[in-house]
């Protein structure tokens, strides 16, 4: 169901500094920890001894040491040692690849030969001084694509958000919708419209006023395996838009990096990166807050649709032109996955000599 030869985020740097972390990732149980000169190192969360989840252990001088016999592992899976016993038989376990960079800690579930780390894309925000990042981490009980559907299609922000980012001009602006090789871009710009709460904090964060109409604009832009990047903002009405010089806009880059736990449960790191007043932790601090509370809003409504899902299998669900974003990204999260499975030709399947 989910991509593998890929990279996802695992954790926030942070979540390993002072113990082992257990997380299953792509229906992998994996135990993240800092081995040997503080590197992130991820492994198969069992112990090769009895079973026991590698997690609940301890990091001793970079080695993970199992909470349930002291058995200790090396960080390429193999035993290294174990009181009263010799342990060169002791099979190892699995390691997984993994980068430390943008300020997350990314694993690849799938084939560790293709774990290439020129394959992450380039964050050029989160490598620059000129930007601020603040953001956090959900745990939601729903499949990845429909978290995926959500940020592609942005019109149920005036429903869903109807205090903070919503409005009715989002619904009555059409979207366009295209495709540059595996990313999906859906756009949408709103002209000489008034800005809702959450954007008129952003311009008074910018030192700009607040009470006058503004240009708005959504740009979201899939990547596989799961990641959305949504460039959003507000300019003067009248000034450039989405080009206008950024004396007189707010603008920032919505950061969704979305990595499934199960075919049913996913791990949500979001944030907000922005490029105005960069140095104002109060600002970060205000915008995390603000728009933690918006994605707490989705969370309800994308479980209580998953358990729908689950409940009416049969039910084939309705395609508008406002769900092109979430379409296109499906399509290239399936030819992905049929990559992965090197399909049988069609002619082979039925029976027919290829």
């Amino acid at each position: 169901m989910f991509p593998k030869n890929a990279w996802y985020v695992a954790c926030m740097p942070d979540e390993i500094d002072s113990k082992p972390l257990g997380r299953r990732i792509c229906g992998e149980a994996m135990v993240l920890y800092r081995g040997p000169d503080n590197k992130a190192t991820a492994l198969e969360d069992f112990c090769p001894h009895r079973g026991a989840p590698l997690s609940l252990g301890t990091v001793q001088e970079g080695k993970l040491v199992c909470g349930y016999h002291g058995l200790e592992m090396g960080c390429d899976g193999k035993t290294v040692a174990m009181p009263g016993q010799r342990v060169r038989g002791f099979p190892a376990i699995r390691a997984f690849p993994v980068i430390e960079r943008y300020g997350f800690i990314w694993v690849w579930p799938g084939d560790a030969e293709q774990a290439d780390p020129a394959k992450l894309h380039h964050l050029e925000w989160a490598e620059s001084q000129d930007w601020a990042y603040g953001g956090g981490l959900y745990h939601i009980n729903c499949d990845y694509r429909l978290m995926i559907d959500n940020l592609m299609d942005l019109t149920h922000e005036t429903y869903v958000h109807s205090t903070s980012i919503g409005q009715k001009e989002i619904d009555e602006t059409p979207t366009t919708t295209k495709t540059e090789g595996d990313m999906v871009v859906t756009s949408r710009h709103m002209s000489n419209i008034m800005a809702p709460p959450f954007w008129r904090m952003a311009l008074r964060g910018n030192n700009l006023a607040d009470d006058v109409p503004v240009d708005r604009w959504q740009i979201c832009r899939f990547t596989p395996p799961s990641h959305v990047l949504i460039e959003v903002g507000v300019a003067h009405a009248g000034k450039g838009g989405y080009d206008a010089d950024p004396s007189v806009k707010a603008s920032s880059i919505v950061v969704d990096f979305i990595t499934p736990e199960t075919e049913t449960s996913i791990w949500y790191f979001w944030g907000m990166a922005r490029n105005f007043n960069p140095k104002d932790k109060a600002l970060t601090a205000s915008i995390r807050e603000g728009q933690g509370k918006i994605f707490s809003e989705d969370l309800e409504m994308l479980e209580r649709q998953q358990q729908n899902l689950l409940a009416h299998p049969e039910r084939k669900l309705l395609m508008l032109n406002i769900d092109s974003g979430g379409v296109q990204s499906r399509r290239v999260i399936d030819r992905l996955l049929a990559a992965e499975k090197r399909v049988i030709p069609i002619a082979v399947a039925e029976g027919e000599t290829p």
